[in-house]
């Protein structure tokens, strides 16, 4: 008894052990840098609905054997180059934009569903094909809303505007957008290049107008303080001078020559003044001159483009039109074709069948007459001589005769009257049947007479 107590402990001490075993081999843990996506049987949501898995980040989980399996979706950020060329603004001015997108799987309960449910089992290349190609679409529709000078200038603006729009799309399968990069902005027409160009000559012209103001300040200023100079030594020299004689003759000497300083120095300011305006006006109308012909060549690219879009589109309209006329025109003559080749094939076969069914019955006449081929053709002559005669009569009976007009002298010619005469002769036009045979080159059978002209001559021999 003690030993069967000892082997049944120590069986159930092994169920247990291979059950806690189990328990632990089943038991999985997430890394922090990836999902753990729980297939299988899951349960329901909170609606009731059957889940098609679960999602855990950063926690741990019991996978059931049989009825549960798991994957990991990876969390590294994934970088994507996306060089958008000949993307049409909304001037209809291409550009292209190269930048670099950074994505990666995201962790918000709901995205990270979506992630579970489009890009598992996915490999990295595929999963960046497929942002690449959302982000392609999105980057577009964006510069398709936008002008060139908003997407150079307001630079903050754009990248919110394709941020929004990209990471709306690619939470539809489980990503999120972490950075964006634009490196450069080009267009082939040039119009960025002038607008750059437009901005550095207006604030070259702001720079050399404010250069300009302020040596005018400083030659004031410096004419201000050699007057005040001046009127200084003055007053110190006619304090100093004896005199009241000398010291008026010393001020005003000094006040004539102060005031020639001053008007000196007033005009060469003013000149100075005015010389700095004319070159910032030179300058400036330079500037706007260049901008102007940027804008006109921007134009005429712009009307050019349009030109040449239309008839090039006209031009495949017409080719495509010409070439499905030509498929229609060559169906239609094959199907006639068809149609008449099968019409002659039928008729060949009528035909075919028609001359085997009379050689047959040619066939049985040879054999209804003795095997003798003259008498079969006699045979077939005498079956078709009401047809004949019938002939040689419808080949008279339309002739029109509406009146005949005989005079008749009553004399006899061979026991005749004249009248009989031409009624024989009227008949006579009717070929007899004899005659019929010896056209066809056969004899009238014995069977319906002979031939008086024969008898007449056998007579007289």
């Amino acid at each position: 008894m003690p030993s069967e107590v000892l082997i049944t402990l120590v069986v159930v001490a092994l169920l247990i052990f291979s059950m806690f075993a189990v328990v632990l081999s089943r038991y999985r843990k997430c890394p922090s840098d990836k999902i753990m996506v729980i297939y299988g049987k899951v349960g329901n949501d909170k609606n009731g609905d059957t889940m098609s898995s679960k999602c855990i980040h950063g926690g741990a989980a019991f996978v059931w054997p049989v009825i549960q399996d798991y994957q990991y979706l990876d969390l590294t950020p994934i970088s994507i180059n996306v060089d958008l060329t000949n993307a049409l603004s909304r001037q209809n001015i291409r550009i292209d934009v190269p930048s670099r997108f950074t994505v990666g799987i995201s962790t918000e309960p709901g995205i990270m569903q979506n992630a579970a449910e489009r890009l598992l089992g996915l490999r990295l290349s595929e999963i960046q094909e497929l942002a690449k190609d959302i982000i392609f679409g999105q980057l577009r529709l964006v510069i398709a809303t936008m002008e060139i000078e908003e997407i150079n200038t307001d630079r903050d603006k754009f990248l919110e505007a394709v941020s929004h729009n990209v990471e709306s799309e690619l939470k539809k399968i489980g990503l999120r957008l972490i950075n964006v990069n634009v490196t450069d902005i080009t267009d082939e027409s040039g119009y960025i290049e002038a607008l750059g160009k437009e901005a550095a000559a207006r604030a070259i012209n702001d720079a050399k107008i404010s250069v300009a103001q302020k040596n005018r300040d400083g030659s004031i200023g410096q004419a201000n303080a050699q007057k005040d100079e001046r009127i200084n030594v003055s007053s110190a020299n006619a304090a100093a001078i004896n005199g009241e004689n000398e010291a008026k003759a010393a001020i005003a000497q000094s006040d004539a020559t102060r005031r020639e300083r001053e008007a000196e120095a007033a005009r060469r300011a003013m000149a100075a003044e005015n010389v700095a305006k004319a070159k910032a006006l030179e300058e400036s109308y330079i500037a706007e001159k260049q901008a102007e012909e940027s804008r006109a060549s921007r134009e005429l690219a712009t009307q050019r483009a349009d030109v040449i879009v239309k008839a090039e589109i006209e031009k495949q309209r017409i080719e495509i039109e010409a070439e499905a006329q030509a498929e229609m025109i060559r169906r239609k003559a094959k199907g006639e074709a068809d149609a008449i080749f099968a019409k002659m094939e039928a008729q060949a076969r009528g035909m075919q069948e028609i001359l085997t069914k009379q050689a047959a019955g040619f066939a049985q006449i040879v054999a209804a007459a003795g095997g003798n081929s003259e008498d079969a053709v006699q045979l077939i002559l005498a079956d078709k001589m009401e047809e004949l005669v019938k002939t040689q009569v419808e080949a008279v009976k339309d002739i029109k005769i509406d009146k005949v007009t005989v005079w008749d002298s009553g004399s006899k010619e061979g026991g005749k009257t004249s009248t009989a005469n031409f009624i024989s002769g009227l008949m006579g036009s009717v070929p007899p049947l004899s005659e019929t045979f010896k056209l066809a080159g056969m004899k009238v059978p014995k069977m319906l007479g002979t031939d008086l002209k024969d008898d007449s001559a056998d007579s007289d021999k």
